[in-house]
């Protein structure tokens, strides 16, 4: 970036942090929703609420269903 560049788009400098920023938490919440051994935790844990009672049959299918395919396409 040339001397002239930086001078002129220093104002945007703020924008452009919040915009990295934003793009950093988006690929580490991408990265933990994919991950495998985080589906795993969660299926386990969705097994305890439904054999503790705490989740109708209904309810626990849906969300297994929902887990099984988010550990399918990672």
């Amino acid at each position: 970036m040339g001397l002239i560049s930086g001078v002129l788009t220093l104002p945007l400098a703020p924008v452009r942090g919040v915009v990295w920023v934003a793009d950093q938490l988006a690929q580490a919440a991408d990265r933990e929703l994919h991950d495998p051994s985080v589906i795993r935790a969660r299926l386990a844990a969705l097994n305890q609420e439904y054999e503790a009672g705490h989740l109708s049959k209904a309810a626990f299918e849906r969300e297994e269903d929902q887990l099984l395919d988010l550990l399918y396409e990672s």
